[in-house]
């Protein structure tokens, strides 16, 4: 029974291919679109509705701008939401920040 597994195991290493990445296969995308980027921050703005981040009134909030900035050296996607129905004022715009690529960097009250 021994020589038994001891050949399975053997077969299967012989069967099996490895996975190696090679190069040209890294996590890196090239620049999103401007579409591609309001899809993503209206998601990322419902999971911080979910998550408690943000009141529930941003819930059903679409983007108000979009636009490139650059922010030490870098271009960024920044994605901005509005929200009159907060009465605090400093807290009714939101903006979210993300890569080129479609990271997102963060998201505040103040735009900085």
């Amino acid at each position: 029974m021994k020589t038994f597994y001891s050949a399975l195991f053997c077969s299967m290493l012989l069967l099996t291919t490895p996975v190696i990445a090679g190069p040209g296969h890294g996590h890196s995308h090239g620049p999103i679109s401007r579409d591609k980027a309001v899809i993503k921050a209206e998601k990322r703005l419902q999971r911080l509705v979910t998550q408690g981040k943000v009141d529930k009134s941003w819930a059903d909030k679409k983007v108000s701008t979009i636009e490139k900035k650059t922010y030490n050296g870098k271009e960024e996607w920044v994605v901005i939401f509005t929200n009159p129905d907060l009465s605090d004022k400093s807290k009714q715009t939101l903006y979210m920040f993300f890569k080129l690529d479609g990271h997102y960097l963060a998201t505040n009250y103040t735009g900085k």
